[in-house]
């Protein structure tokens, strides 16, 4: 029995580092492949078979990508519309889930219903409403009309929600003993004990909104307003469908941010999960 059950464990280790190796393969590949068609000449992108390391690596791809549009203010954009968008989003969902789960008031529950329904409407659906609204405020082309449009989420009310009804009662009742209003328990007790979730939170909504395109397509329509995916798509039609290096490379530049942001985040969500939430 006992070499039975050897034998399965290191047959179960086997099967689970293959699916990860594959997995790994799946996502690397094109990253990979983004990467170093960054660096290649034309030549070397359409050869068939692949070239997998570049032979004369083409840096000046990256310098006729960030001159071919006007890149920094691209970016600037997206920094301003994604932090000012992460942030709202944040107060928002951490005091409407606190107030559903802390406060004491009739309708919350019916409140709570009408979170879930909202996370069963598509973005799409409220895309024409939105441009309507923000077109009647003259916020076309503007960083509120960017950001407040997007800046309610249901789907975070929803996860601090669930994570707040797991939170030590006995630790909210000592902490209102001492003398903790609302407040007060949102800042020495609540937030301390769900850093990892909204680490969590905070990675989601990052990535979702440097990568949004369609929102930021349609409420501007000047060059300047423009965010990141907008503009490595604005990159393809004045380079063209035959010089990808550039394209690429602009790509890569658009991709690196929520890289660094990704790697930064895991280490604190190891860091909020085996550190502790609460000193002293």
């Amino acid at each position: 029995m006992t070499r039975r059950r050897h034998w399965r464990r290191f047959l179960g280790r086997i099967f689970l580092s293959v699916i990860v190796a594959l997995v790994t393969i799946l996502m690397g590949v094109p990253l990979y492949w983004v990467a170093t068609g960054a660096v290649k000449t034309n030549r070397e992108i359409y050869t068939f078979p692949p070239i997998w390391i570049p032979r004369n690596p083409q840096w000046s791809n990256f310098v006729e990508a960030w001159q071919a549009v006007p890149f920094p203010r691209f970016f600037v954009n997206s920094i301003v519309t994604t932090a000012g968008a992460v942030a709202l989003e944040l107060v928002f969902a951490l005091l409407t889930a606190y107030a559903l789960v802390f406060l004491r008031v009739r309708g919350r529950g019916l409140v709570f219903g009408f979170v879930v329904a909202a996370l069963l409407v598509p973005s799409t659906v409220t895309l024409l409403p939105n441009y309507l609204t923000v077109a009647r405020l003259g916020w076309i082309n503007t960083y509120q009309g960017l950001i407040i449009p997007v800046a309610a989420v249901a789907f975070g009310v929803f996860l601090f929600r669930q994570h707040f009804l797991t939170l030590p009662r006995d630790l909210l009742d000592a902490a209102r003993l001492d003398g903790c209003g609302h407040f007060g328990l949102i800042r020495h007790v609540v937030i301390p004990l769900s850093q990892p979730v909204m680490v969590t939170f905070l990675v989601i909504y990052l990535v979702a909104h440097w990568n949004d395109f369609l929102w930021p397509l349609v409420a501007t329509n000047r060059l300047e307003w423009r965010t990141v995916p907008v503009g490595v798509a604005y990159l393809y039609q004045v380079e063209g469908v035959q010089n990808w290096g550039p394209i690429l490379a602009g790509t890569l530049m658009a991709l690196l941010p929520m890289l660094v942001v990704y790697v930064v985040a895991q280490r604190w969500i190891v860091k909020g999960i085996g550190g502790g939430a609460i000193k002293g």
